[in-house]
């Protein structure tokens, strides 16, 4: 089994990088490949996808990815490529807070997932973690999402007609670069204007 990769960045795909590690090229399907560099050292926690017909080698840039990603791989229906584009909708930070607040909408909101797929991933991981002993998984605080005002704005770019994608990728980028916001009609100004300059 392969479960971690150090190297340099040869290529970078829409959903992989092209690790060079002593002359031999691994493709890595990874979540956040527009992260990475050409030439650019690296490290990857992996894990190694065995079927009949290949062997896919999925990377992470921690362990805490790597480790949501096994657990969500675990669930019913859900393969390596289906866990991956979850990871690539939501961050860890996310899942986690969506699970430990028992909160499907919100994870659904936040991220795009679809509502049942949503509902089927928070209630697979709260078993995961209940069986594993560890009901509090350490959530790493993350003001994308702790912003109070962050999924009402969402709200109200959507009912203005808004795209729910645009809507979150404008709304999210703006808590996250402006922290001392403190309403959310601020947030819906700045939202406006980035949207209509989009």
């Amino acid at each position: 089994m392969i479960r971690q990769l150090t190297g340099a960045i040869a290529d970078v795909g829409t959903n992989y990088v092209v690790l060079d590690v002593g002359g031999v090229g691994y493709l890595i399907h990874t979540n956040t490949p527009a992260h990475y560099l050409p030439e650019a050292t690296a490290r990857f926690f992996t894990y190694l996808a065995v079927r009949d017909n290949a062997l896919d080698l999925y990377g992470f840039a921690n362990r805490d990815t790597l480790e949501i990603f096994e657990l969500l791989i675990e669930l019913p229906k859900i393969g390596p490529k289906s866990a991956l584009q979850i990871l690539t909708a939501a961050d860890v930070q996310l899942l986690k807070e969506a699970v430990r607040n028992n909160d499907p909408a919100y994870l659904s909101k936040l991220s795009g997932i679809g509502k049942k797929s949503a509902e089927k991933i928070v209630a697979g991981l709260k078993d995961k973690f209940e069986s594993r002993g560890y009901d509090e998984l350490p959530v790493e605080r993350n003001s994308n999402y702790e912003h109070g005002h962050t999924a009402d704005t969402i709200d109200a770019l959507i009912a203005l007609g808004y795209p729910a994608f645009d809507a979150r990728r404008v709304v999210i980028e703006i808590v996250t670069t402006n922290p001392s916001l403190s309403s959310s009609a601020e947030i819906i100004k700045l939202a406006l204007r980035s949207l209509q300059i989009n």
